[in-house]
Protein backbone atom coordinates (compact mmCIF):
# COMPACT_ATOMS: atom_id res chain seq x y z
CA UNK A 1 0.00 0.00 0.00
CA UNK A 2 1.21 3.54 -0.71
CA UNK A 3 0.11 7.00 0.38
CA UNK A 4 -2.82 8.21 -1.76
CA UNK A 5 -3.63 11.55 -0.13
CA UNK A 6 -1.86 14.40 -1.97
CA UNK A 7 -1.22 16.42 1.18
CA UNK A 8 0.37 13.40 2.88
CA UNK A 9 2.40 12.60 -0.25
CA UNK A 10 3.87 16.10 -0.19
CA UNK A 11 4.53 15.85 3.53
CA UNK A 12 6.33 12.54 3.07
CA UNK A 13 8.45 14.07 0.29
CA UNK A 14 9.47 16.85 2.69
CA UNK A 15 10.40 14.33 5.39
CA UNK A 16 12.51 12.38 2.87
CA UNK A 17 14.27 15.55 1.73
CA UNK A 18 15.12 16.56 5.30
CA UNK A 19 16.20 13.09 6.44
CA UNK A 20 17.83 11.49 3.38
CA UNK A 21 20.06 9.12 5.38
CA UNK A 22 17.59 8.07 8.07
CA UNK A 23 16.22 4.94 6.44
CA UNK A 24 14.47 3.41 9.45
CA UNK A 25 12.92 6.73 10.45
CA UNK A 26 11.54 7.19 6.93
CA UNK A 27 10.06 3.68 6.86
CA UNK A 28 8.37 4.31 10.20
CA UNK A 29 6.96 7.71 9.24
CA UNK A 30 5.64 6.37 5.93
CA UNK A 31 3.92 3.47 7.69
CA UNK A 32 2.18 5.82 10.10
CA UNK A 33 1.12 8.29 7.40
CA UNK A 34 -0.36 5.44 5.34
CA UNK A 35 -2.36 4.34 8.37
CA UNK A 36 -3.77 7.75 9.25
CA UNK A 37 -4.95 8.81 5.77
CA UNK A 38 -8.65 8.40 6.66
CA UNK A 39 -8.09 10.30 9.92
CA UNK A 40 -6.55 13.25 8.10
CA UNK A 41 -9.38 13.30 5.59
CA UNK A 42 -11.92 13.29 8.44
CA UNK A 43 -10.11 16.08 10.33
CA UNK A 44 -9.16 18.96 7.98
CA UNK A 45 -8.34 21.05 11.06
CA UNK A 46 -5.19 18.96 11.52
CA UNK A 47 -3.99 20.10 8.09
CA UNK A 48 -4.97 23.73 8.62
CA UNK A 49 -3.05 23.99 11.89
CA UNK A 50 0.04 22.13 10.67
CA UNK A 51 -0.37 19.32 13.18
CA UNK A 52 1.14 16.73 10.83
CA UNK A 53 4.15 18.92 9.96
CA UNK A 54 4.91 19.32 13.65
CA UNK A 55 4.20 15.67 14.42
CA UNK A 56 6.81 14.26 12.00
CA UNK A 57 9.54 16.67 13.14
CA UNK A 58 11.22 15.86 16.48
CA UNK A 59 11.03 18.71 18.97
CA UNK A 60 14.69 18.29 19.79
CA UNK A 61 17.64 16.12 18.67
CA UNK A 62 20.59 16.10 21.06
CA UNK A 63 23.90 14.55 19.98
CA UNK A 64 27.10 14.59 22.06
CA UNK A 65 30.44 12.87 22.54
CA UNK A 66 31.01 10.47 25.43
CA UNK A 67 34.69 10.07 26.37
CA UNK A 68 35.58 7.37 28.91
CA UNK A 69 38.63 5.47 30.14
CA UNK A 70 38.90 1.66 30.16
CA UNK A 71 40.61 -0.48 32.79
CA UNK A 72 43.91 -0.27 30.90
CA UNK A 73 43.87 3.52 31.01
CA UNK A 74 43.03 3.87 27.31
CA UNK A 75 40.63 6.61 26.22
CA UNK A 76 37.58 5.80 24.09
CA UNK A 77 35.02 8.15 22.58
CA UNK A 78 31.45 7.15 21.78
CA UNK A 79 28.45 9.12 20.55
CA UNK A 80 25.47 9.82 22.75
CA UNK A 81 21.95 10.73 21.62
CA UNK A 82 18.62 11.85 23.04
CA UNK A 83 15.70 12.55 20.71
CA UNK A 84 12.79 14.36 22.35
CA UNK A 85 10.09 13.65 19.80
CA UNK A 86 6.83 14.97 21.21
CA UNK A 87 5.67 16.39 24.55
CA UNK A 88 2.05 17.22 23.69
CA UNK A 89 0.58 14.86 26.29
CA UNK A 90 3.34 14.81 28.89
CA UNK A 91 7.09 14.79 29.61
CA UNK A 92 9.26 12.86 27.17
CA UNK A 93 9.47 9.20 28.14
CA UNK A 94 11.48 6.43 26.54
CA UNK A 95 14.48 4.19 26.98
CA UNK A 96 18.22 4.52 26.59
CA UNK A 97 19.83 1.91 24.33
CA UNK A 98 23.51 0.94 24.52
CA UNK A 99 24.49 -1.10 21.47
CA UNK A 100 27.04 -0.77 18.63
CA UNK A 101 24.17 -0.47 16.12
CA UNK A 102 22.80 2.75 17.66
CA UNK A 103 22.80 5.72 15.28
CA UNK A 104 20.84 8.96 15.09
CA UNK A 105 18.44 7.20 12.71
CA UNK A 106 17.86 4.42 15.24
CA UNK A 107 17.03 6.84 18.02
CA UNK A 108 14.80 9.02 15.81
CA UNK A 109 12.61 6.18 14.64
CA UNK A 110 12.35 4.71 18.14
CA UNK A 111 11.39 8.11 19.59
CA UNK A 112 8.73 8.58 16.90
CA UNK A 113 7.30 5.13 17.65
CA UNK A 114 7.52 5.82 21.38
CA UNK A 115 5.26 8.85 21.02
CA UNK A 116 2.45 6.67 19.67
CA UNK A 117 3.11 3.84 22.11
CA UNK A 118 3.01 6.16 25.11
CA UNK A 119 -0.18 7.72 23.84
CA UNK A 120 -1.82 4.28 23.70
CA UNK A 121 -1.19 3.67 27.40
CA UNK A 122 -3.66 6.45 28.26
CA UNK A 123 -1.09 7.90 30.65
CA UNK A 124 0.28 11.49 30.46
CA UNK A 125 3.66 10.77 28.86
CA UNK A 126 5.22 12.05 25.65
CA UNK A 127 7.77 10.30 23.43
CA UNK A 128 11.55 10.25 23.53
CA UNK A 129 14.46 7.85 23.09
CA UNK A 130 18.20 7.91 23.56
CA UNK A 131 21.37 5.88 23.72
CA UNK A 132 24.88 5.38 22.46
CA UNK A 133 26.95 3.13 20.20
CA UNK A 134 28.81 1.94 23.33
CA UNK A 135 28.70 -1.83 23.84
CA UNK A 136 28.46 -2.87 27.52
CA UNK A 137 28.95 -6.52 26.56
CA UNK A 138 32.33 -7.75 27.79
CA UNK A 139 33.05 -4.57 29.76
CA UNK A 140 33.85 -4.61 33.46
CA UNK A 141 31.55 -3.00 36.00
CA UNK A 142 34.05 -0.16 36.43
CA UNK A 143 34.22 0.48 32.68
CA UNK A 144 30.42 0.56 32.44
CA UNK A 145 30.28 2.90 35.43
CA UNK A 146 32.79 5.31 33.91
CA UNK A 147 30.91 5.32 30.61
CA UNK A 148 27.55 5.93 32.31
CA UNK A 149 28.97 8.78 34.38
CA UNK A 150 30.41 10.44 31.28
CA UNK A 151 27.15 9.93 29.38
CA UNK A 152 25.11 11.47 32.18
CA UNK A 153 27.50 14.42 32.53
CA UNK A 154 25.92 15.75 29.32
CA UNK A 155 22.47 14.17 29.40
CA UNK A 156 21.59 15.63 32.81
CA UNK A 157 21.23 19.09 31.24
CA UNK A 158 18.30 17.90 29.13
CA UNK A 159 16.25 15.67 31.47
CA UNK A 160 14.20 16.01 34.63
CA UNK A 161 11.15 14.47 36.39
CA UNK A 162 8.76 16.94 34.72
CA UNK A 163 10.71 17.28 31.46
CA UNK A 164 12.21 14.00 30.23
CA UNK A 165 12.35 10.71 32.14
CA UNK A 166 14.54 8.07 30.45
CA UNK A 167 14.42 4.35 31.22
CA UNK A 168 16.33 1.23 30.19
CA UNK A 169 16.36 -0.48 26.81
CA UNK A 170 18.76 -2.89 25.09
CA UNK A 171 22.06 -2.88 27.00
CA UNK A 172 20.68 -0.82 29.87
CA UNK A 173 19.57 -2.82 32.89
CA UNK A 174 19.58 -2.32 36.63
CA UNK A 175 23.37 -1.85 36.76
CA UNK A 176 23.43 0.89 34.15
CA UNK A 177 20.36 2.68 35.54
CA UNK A 178 22.01 2.71 38.97
CA UNK A 179 25.21 4.30 37.67
CA UNK A 180 23.27 6.84 35.60
CA UNK A 181 21.05 7.77 38.52
CA UNK A 182 23.97 8.13 40.92
CA UNK A 183 25.71 10.54 38.56
CA UNK A 184 22.54 12.58 37.98
CA UNK A 185 22.07 12.90 41.73
CA UNK A 186 25.70 13.91 42.21
CA UNK A 187 25.57 16.56 39.48
CA UNK A 188 22.22 18.10 40.43
CA UNK A 189 21.92 17.42 44.15
CA UNK A 190 18.37 16.21 43.49
CA UNK A 191 16.83 12.94 44.59
CA UNK A 192 13.88 12.64 42.23
CA UNK A 193 12.11 10.39 39.74
CA UNK A 194 14.29 11.34 36.77
CA UNK A 195 14.89 7.74 35.63
CA UNK A 196 12.67 4.68 35.75
CA UNK A 197 13.72 1.07 36.11
CA UNK A 198 15.51 2.02 39.33
CA UNK A 199 16.35 -0.49 42.04
CA UNK A 200 13.73 -1.10 44.71
CA UNK A 201 16.00 0.42 47.38
CA UNK A 202 15.99 3.83 45.71
CA UNK A 203 12.59 4.46 44.16
CA UNK A 204 11.98 1.60 41.77
CA UNK A 205 8.63 -0.08 41.25
CA UNK A 206 7.71 -3.66 41.93
CA UNK A 207 6.77 -5.52 38.72
CA UNK A 208 8.81 -3.17 36.53
CA UNK A 209 11.24 -5.79 35.25
CA UNK A 210 8.36 -8.15 34.50
CA UNK A 211 6.16 -5.46 32.96
CA UNK A 212 6.97 -5.60 29.23
CA UNK A 213 6.87 -9.39 29.05
CA UNK A 214 3.79 -9.71 31.24
CA UNK A 215 2.07 -6.84 29.42
CA UNK A 216 2.80 -8.48 26.07
CA UNK A 217 1.00 -11.61 27.22
CA UNK A 218 -1.93 -9.67 28.71
CA UNK A 219 -2.43 -7.86 25.39
CA UNK A 220 -2.02 -11.09 23.42
CA UNK A 221 -4.38 -13.04 25.67
CA UNK A 222 -7.09 -10.40 25.21
CA UNK A 223 -6.53 -10.45 21.44
CA UNK A 224 -6.76 -14.25 21.47
CA UNK A 225 -9.86 -14.27 23.69
CA UNK A 226 -11.68 -11.88 21.36
CA UNK A 227 -10.94 -14.32 18.53
CA UNK A 228 -12.20 -17.30 20.53
CA UNK A 229 -8.71 -18.57 21.39
CA UNK A 230 -6.25 -18.49 24.31
CA UNK A 231 -2.68 -19.40 25.30
CA UNK A 232 -3.87 -22.62 26.91
CA UNK A 233 -2.41 -25.69 25.20
CA UNK A 234 -0.56 -23.67 22.55
CA UNK A 235 3.08 -24.02 21.49
CA UNK A 236 4.98 -20.73 21.69
CA UNK A 237 8.34 -19.52 20.34
CA UNK A 238 9.93 -16.54 22.11
CA UNK A 239 12.99 -14.86 20.61
CA UNK A 240 15.51 -13.17 22.88
CA UNK A 241 16.51 -13.98 26.46
CA UNK A 242 16.52 -10.57 28.15
CA UNK A 243 13.91 -9.29 30.57
CA UNK A 244 11.14 -9.02 27.97
CA UNK A 245 11.66 -12.53 26.63
CA UNK A 246 12.08 -14.16 30.04
CA UNK A 247 8.94 -12.69 31.54
CA UNK A 248 6.93 -13.25 28.36
CA UNK A 249 8.00 -16.89 28.65
CA UNK A 250 7.02 -16.94 32.33
CA UNK A 251 3.57 -15.40 31.85
CA UNK A 252 2.76 -17.41 28.70
CA UNK A 253 3.58 -20.57 30.68
CA UNK A 254 1.38 -19.41 33.56
CA UNK A 255 -1.44 -18.90 31.05
CA UNK A 256 -1.16 -22.52 29.92
CA UNK A 257 1.21 -22.40 26.94
CA UNK A 258 4.40 -24.39 26.31
CA UNK A 259 7.35 -22.22 25.27
CA UNK A 260 9.78 -24.35 23.25
CA UNK A 261 12.47 -21.93 22.07
CA UNK A 262 14.47 -18.85 23.13
CA UNK A 263 17.53 -17.13 21.68
CA UNK A 264 20.31 -14.59 22.07
CA UNK A 265 22.47 -12.72 19.57
CA UNK A 266 24.52 -15.86 18.78
CA UNK A 267 21.84 -18.49 18.28
CA UNK A 268 18.79 -20.25 19.68
CA UNK A 269 17.81 -23.28 21.74
CA UNK A 270 14.87 -25.56 21.01
CA UNK A 271 13.55 -27.71 23.86
CA UNK A 272 10.58 -29.91 22.88
CA UNK A 273 9.88 -30.49 26.58
CA UNK A 274 9.38 -26.78 27.17
CA UNK A 275 11.95 -24.16 28.13
CA UNK A 276 13.31 -24.44 31.68
CA UNK A 277 13.11 -20.74 32.53
CA UNK A 278 15.01 -21.07 35.81
CA UNK A 279 17.97 -22.41 33.83
CA UNK A 280 17.78 -19.47 31.39
CA UNK A 281 17.66 -16.99 34.28
CA UNK A 282 20.72 -18.63 35.85
CA UNK A 283 22.65 -18.41 32.58
CA UNK A 284 21.64 -14.86 31.70
CA UNK A 285 21.12 -13.05 35.00
CA UNK A 286 23.70 -14.77 37.22
CA UNK A 287 26.45 -16.00 34.91
CA UNK A 288 25.88 -13.37 32.17
CA UNK A 289 26.46 -16.27 29.79
CA UNK A 290 25.25 -17.37 26.36
CA UNK A 291 22.08 -19.29 25.57
CA UNK A 292 24.09 -22.22 24.13
CA UNK A 293 24.99 -23.20 27.72
CA UNK A 294 21.38 -24.35 28.17
CA UNK A 295 21.91 -27.65 26.31
CA UNK A 296 24.62 -28.83 28.72
CA UNK A 297 21.99 -29.71 31.35
CA UNK A 298 19.05 -30.39 29.02
CA UNK A 299 19.83 -33.43 26.84
CA UNK A 300 16.61 -33.18 24.82
CA UNK A 301 17.37 -29.59 23.79
CA UNK A 302 19.16 -28.48 20.62
CA UNK A 303 21.33 -25.41 20.07
CA UNK A 304 21.61 -23.78 16.64
CA UNK A 305 23.95 -20.98 15.63
CA UNK A 306 22.28 -17.94 14.07
CA UNK A 307 19.04 -16.33 15.12
CA UNK A 308 16.67 -16.38 12.15
CA UNK A 309 16.25 -20.16 12.25
CA UNK A 310 14.12 -19.86 15.38
CA UNK A 311 11.20 -18.83 13.15
CA UNK A 312 11.31 -22.15 11.30
CA UNK A 313 10.22 -23.98 14.47
CA UNK A 314 6.61 -25.09 14.27
CA UNK A 315 4.50 -23.07 16.70
CA UNK A 316 1.02 -21.68 17.25
CA UNK A 317 2.10 -18.32 18.68
CA UNK A 318 5.29 -16.33 18.02
CA UNK A 319 6.49 -13.65 20.43
CA UNK A 320 9.49 -11.80 18.94
CA UNK A 321 11.24 -10.16 21.91
CA UNK A 322 14.82 -9.62 20.69
CA UNK A 323 15.40 -6.62 18.43
CA UNK A 324 14.09 -4.69 15.43
CA UNK A 325 13.76 -6.32 12.00
CA UNK A 326 14.40 -9.83 13.32
CA UNK A 327 11.47 -11.23 11.31
CA UNK A 328 11.83 -10.58 7.59
CA UNK A 329 9.53 -11.74 4.80
CA UNK A 330 11.23 -15.15 4.55
CA UNK A 331 10.81 -15.76 8.29
CA UNK A 332 7.21 -14.57 8.14
CA UNK A 333 6.43 -17.02 5.35
CA UNK A 334 8.03 -19.84 7.37
CA UNK A 335 5.83 -19.04 10.37
CA UNK A 336 2.70 -18.92 8.20
CA UNK A 337 3.57 -22.17 6.42
CA UNK A 338 4.07 -23.94 9.77
CA UNK A 339 0.60 -23.01 11.01
CA UNK A 340 1.37 -20.09 13.31
CA UNK A 341 -1.87 -18.17 13.88
CA UNK A 342 -0.68 -15.32 16.12
CA UNK A 343 2.37 -13.03 16.17
CA UNK A 344 2.64 -10.44 18.92
CA UNK A 345 5.65 -8.16 19.24
CA UNK A 346 7.59 -7.77 22.47
CA UNK A 347 10.59 -6.00 20.94
CA UNK A 348 10.49 -2.61 19.23
CA UNK A 349 9.47 -3.17 15.59
CA UNK A 350 10.86 -6.73 15.32
CA UNK A 351 8.98 -7.41 12.07
CA UNK A 352 9.80 -5.70 8.80
CA UNK A 353 6.94 -3.98 6.96
CA UNK A 354 6.97 -6.78 4.36
CA UNK A 355 6.60 -9.35 7.14
CA UNK A 356 3.74 -7.43 8.74
CA UNK A 357 1.92 -7.21 5.41
CA UNK A 358 2.35 -10.97 4.98
CA UNK A 359 0.91 -11.69 8.44
CA UNK A 360 -2.11 -9.48 7.87
CA UNK A 361 -2.73 -10.81 4.36
CA UNK A 362 -2.62 -14.36 5.70
CA UNK A 363 -5.19 -13.49 8.36
CA UNK A 364 -2.94 -13.99 11.38
CA UNK A 365 -3.68 -12.20 14.63
CA UNK A 366 -0.96 -9.56 14.75
CA UNK A 367 -0.13 -7.46 17.82
CA UNK A 368 2.09 -4.53 16.75
CA UNK A 369 4.93 -3.50 19.04
CA UNK A 370 3.68 -0.03 19.88
CA UNK A 371 0.58 -1.63 21.41
CA UNK A 372 1.69 -5.09 22.52
CA UNK A 373 4.91 -4.09 24.29
CA UNK A 374 3.62 -0.90 25.90
CA UNK A 375 3.51 -2.57 29.31
CA UNK A 376 7.09 -1.55 30.08
CA UNK A 377 6.58 2.15 29.56
CA UNK A 378 3.16 1.98 31.22
CA UNK A 379 4.74 0.58 34.37
CA UNK A 380 7.52 3.15 34.11
CA UNK A 381 4.81 5.80 34.22
CA UNK A 382 3.38 4.06 37.28
CA UNK A 383 6.86 4.27 38.81
CA UNK A 384 6.86 8.00 38.08
CA UNK A 385 3.52 8.30 39.89
CA UNK A 386 4.86 6.43 42.91
CA UNK A 387 7.97 8.63 42.99
CA UNK A 388 5.82 11.77 42.90
CA UNK A 389 3.72 10.47 45.79
CA UNK A 390 6.76 9.17 47.73
CA UNK A 391 4.85 5.90 47.93
CA UNK A 392 5.10 2.30 46.70
CA UNK A 393 2.33 -0.01 45.50
CA UNK A 394 2.50 -3.77 46.02
CA UNK A 395 3.44 -6.12 43.19
CA UNK A 396 -0.17 -7.23 42.93
CA UNK A 397 -1.43 -3.65 42.70
CA UNK A 398 1.03 -2.74 39.93
CA UNK A 399 0.34 -5.99 38.07
CA UNK A 400 -3.42 -5.40 38.22
CA UNK A 401 -3.02 -1.86 36.88
CA UNK A 402 -0.74 -3.19 34.12
CA UNK A 403 -3.27 -5.81 33.03
CA UNK A 404 -6.05 -3.22 33.00
CA UNK A 405 -3.93 -0.90 30.85
CA UNK A 406 -3.00 -3.64 28.35
CA UNK A 407 -6.59 -4.86 27.98
CA UNK A 408 -7.64 -1.24 27.45
CA UNK A 409 -4.96 -0.76 24.80
CA UNK A 410 -6.21 -3.77 22.86
CA UNK A 411 -9.78 -2.50 22.76
CA UNK A 412 -8.69 1.05 21.94
CA UNK A 413 -6.66 -0.28 19.00
CA UNK A 414 -9.38 -2.65 17.81
CA UNK A 415 -12.06 0.06 18.01
CA UNK A 416 -9.91 2.57 16.07
CA UNK A 417 -9.20 0.00 13.35
CA UNK A 418 -12.89 -0.78 13.00
CA UNK A 419 -14.02 2.86 13.06
CA UNK A 420 -11.70 3.86 10.20
CA UNK A 421 -12.34 0.86 7.96
CA UNK A 422 -9.42 -1.41 8.90
CA UNK A 423 -11.23 -4.06 10.98
CA UNK A 424 -8.79 -6.56 12.57
CA UNK A 425 -5.76 -4.66 11.23
CA UNK A 426 -4.26 -3.80 14.58
CA UNK A 427 -1.12 -2.29 13.04
CA UNK A 428 -3.20 0.49 11.51
CA UNK A 429 -5.49 0.62 14.54
CA UNK A 430 -2.53 1.25 16.84
CA UNK A 431 -1.18 4.04 14.64
CA UNK A 432 -4.61 5.68 14.44
CA UNK A 433 -5.46 5.40 18.14
CA UNK A 434 -2.03 6.65 19.21
CA UNK A 435 -2.05 9.53 16.74
CA UNK A 436 -5.55 10.78 17.57
CA UNK A 437 -4.74 11.55 21.21
CA UNK A 438 -1.48 13.30 20.35
CA UNK A 439 -3.10 15.25 17.50
CA UNK A 440 -5.93 16.52 19.67
CA UNK A 441 -3.46 17.66 22.32
CA UNK A 442 -1.31 19.42 19.69
CA UNK A 443 -4.39 21.08 18.18
CA UNK A 444 -5.45 22.36 21.59
CA UNK A 445 -2.00 23.82 22.30
CA UNK A 446 -1.63 25.64 19.00
CA UNK A 447 1.54 26.18 16.99
CA UNK A 448 4.38 25.32 19.38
Amino acid sequence: MSIQNEYLQNLMATVEKRNPNDKQFLITVRSVLESIEPVVEAHPEYVKMGVLEMFVEPERVIKFRVPWVDDKGEVHVNRGYRVQSNSAIGPYKGGLRLHPSVTEDTVKFLAFEQTLKNSLTGLPIGGGKGGSDFDPKGKSDMEVMRFCQSFMSELYRHIGPDCDVPAGDIGVGAREIGYLYGEYKRLTGQYCGVLTGKGLTYGGSLARKEATGYGLCYFTEEMLNCAGKSFKGQTVVVSGSGNVAMYACEKATQLGAKVVAMSDSNGYVYDPNGIDLDAVKLIKEVRRGRIREYVADHPAAEYHEGCSGIWTIKCDIALPCATQNEINLESARALIANGCFCVSEGANMPSTMEAIDAFIEAGLLFGPAKAANAGGVATSALEMSQNSMRYSWTFEEVDAKLKQIMVGIYHNVADAASTYGFANNFEKGANIAGFLKVAEAMLAQGVC
